[in-house]
Formats: structure tokens, sequence, C-alpha cells
């Protein structure tokens, strides 16, 4: 069973740092195209994409947490992980692990929710001003 399991969450005032983590079991990325990402749905609001990379190391980021938020995987079997500087209230939101695997040839790396295949249940990220 795959499963994909978040941590790091929690509190924080705005301008502080959060390290979130994923950890992937049950999984392993046998295909070396794959892309893990990290998206967030604040309450009203549809899922976005934040960051992703792909197992070559090539990252994308959404326009709004560029130069403060840094995703990061080192190897296949090594966690994901999301270093976030500088928050801010708009920050707040659940956030989500999730994994595109295998990723077809075709496909460019992108954060398009609707290719990812596997998705945790999230961790709770809340900045206040």
């Amino acid at each position: 069973q795959v499963q994909l399991l978040e941590s790091g969450g929690g509190s924080v005032q705005d301008g502080g740092s959060l390290g979130l983590s994923c950890v992937v079991s049950g999984f392993q990325f046998r295909d070396p195209n794959y892309c893990v990402a990290w998206f967030r749905q604040a309450p009203g609001k549809r899922r976005e994409g934040v960051a992703t990379i792909h197992s070559s190391g090539y990252t994308v980021y959404t326009d709004s947490v560029k130069d403060r938020f840094t995703v990061s995987k080192d190897n296949a079997k090594s966690p994901l992980y999301l270093q976030m500087n500088s928050l801010k209230p708009e920050d707040t939101a659940m956030y989500y692990c999730a994994a595109l695997s295998p990723m077809p040839f075709w496909y460019n790396v992108s954060l398009r929710e609707s290719e990812y295949n596997y998705w945790g249940q999230g961790t709770q990220v809340t900045v206040s001003s």
C-alpha cells in the first residue's frame, strides 16, 4: 500500500520559517523519471501547486513562493522536503505531498494537479499576522 506521510506543519508568526517533510512508504521509485511535489489548499480555495522536483533535480515553483520556499529530495529513497521562509498569512493552508510515477516521457515537469497519482493526507500550516 502506497503511503505519503507529511509532517512538520504548525503555527508560525508572519515572517517566520517552517520545514515540511514527506516520507513515501510501500512504494519505490523504480522508474528513473518521476516528480514529487507540494500542493496546498486554503479554506474556500482550490488546491494549488506550490513546488515540484523532478528526479533529475529540476524544480518548478509557483510565482508566489519563489525566493521564499525551497523544495528538495536527495535521491529516490530520501524524503521530500519543503523549506518555507519569510512566511506570510496568505501561505496558511493544508499542505499536501504528491507523487507522479512513472512519469510519461511526453510530460513536462509541472504543477498540474491532475497528473499526480499518489497523494498524502496533508499537514496544516498556519501563519498569523
